[in-house]
């Protein structure tokens, strides 16, 4: 947790940042063979230097990014957890539980579907 530690402190809201480092703890235990990072300011996790899932923060939510082929085979559960998203990505409102379940699905899903991608991003 320590690389997301600069990313943590800048979050002015307490309950806000203990809900991100409660969801970046969780998927750091969760799947530890996952890389943590910080780019582009944003926390994220890859496997074999290709991007798994990535997280921000806004006002409103906090974003959960698995890449735009994770919210297609995604979406209806997304919506059946009672959040929104684009076609990037998905919004907890800062108010709503986090649906770990929903988020395992989506992290090993990537993992599966990307285990002999060599790019960063999917092509």
């Amino acid at each position: 947790m320590e690389v997301f530690a600069a990313f943590l402190a800048h979050i002015d809201n307490p309950q806000h940042r203990g809900r991100t480092e409660e969801v970046l703890t969780w998927v750091t235990k969760k799947f530890p063979d996952l890389v943590p990072k910080v780019a582009w300011n944003q926390p994220m996790f890859t496997d074999h230097d290709t991007f798994i899932i990535g997280f921000s923060v806004s006002k409103q939510h906090l974003a959960v990014a698995p890449e735009r082929a994770g919210i297609n085979h995604f979406s209806d559960d997304i919506v059946k957890a009672g959040h929104d998203h684009t076609k990037e990505l998905v919004r907890i409102k800062w108010n709503s539980p986090v649906d770990f379940t929903l988020l395992e699905k989506m992290i090993e899903f990537n993992r599966m579907d990307k285990v002999d991608c060599s790019t960063f991003w999917r092509k």
